[in-house]
């Protein structure tokens, strides 16, 4: 777990406990990217269960193991979002993460995101041509 007051992994400039922490806790995130940081920084600390709890329920697997994830994801990149703000219902949120591990590099995403209840939820990736 990473400390509250260390920066957070999400690249936002705050701290972990000022950032995605309350949304790990159980804070509604509100925009899409904000939803997609706080997923990136659940797999930076291996939080499998905020992950599948912020699922879009069509689409989410039954379970996710993160314990022989191996990589570790460490910086993340928003390239560019869609939609996805406080009064949007759907969003798109382009980004790379960049991991250390055997080999180390950068996966990069384009995710769809959509709002059930007022609540954001990741749905599917879009493949990205690089």
């Amino acid at each position: 777990m990473i400390a509250a007051q260390r920066r957070c992994p999400c690249g936002s400039g705050l701290s972990f406990g000022q950032c995605c922490s309350r949304y790990h806790a159980g804070a509604t995130a509100p925009t899409a990217e904000t939803l997609m940081r706080s997923r990136f920084t659940a797999f930076v600390v291996r939080n499998g269960d905020y992950l599948l709890q912020t699922w879009d329920p069509d689409t989410r697997p039954s379970e996710l193991n993160l314990v022989d994830l191996p990589v570790t994801f460490y910086r993340l990149e928003i390239l560019d979002t869609v939609a996805g703000g406080l009064l949007d219902s759907t969003g798109v949120v382009e980004f790379e993460a960049f991991y250390r591990g055997d080999p180390s590099g950068s996966q990069r995403e384009r995710s769809t995101f959509r709002r059930i209840n007022r609540k954001w939820y990741y749905t599917a990736e879009i493949p990205v041509v690089q």
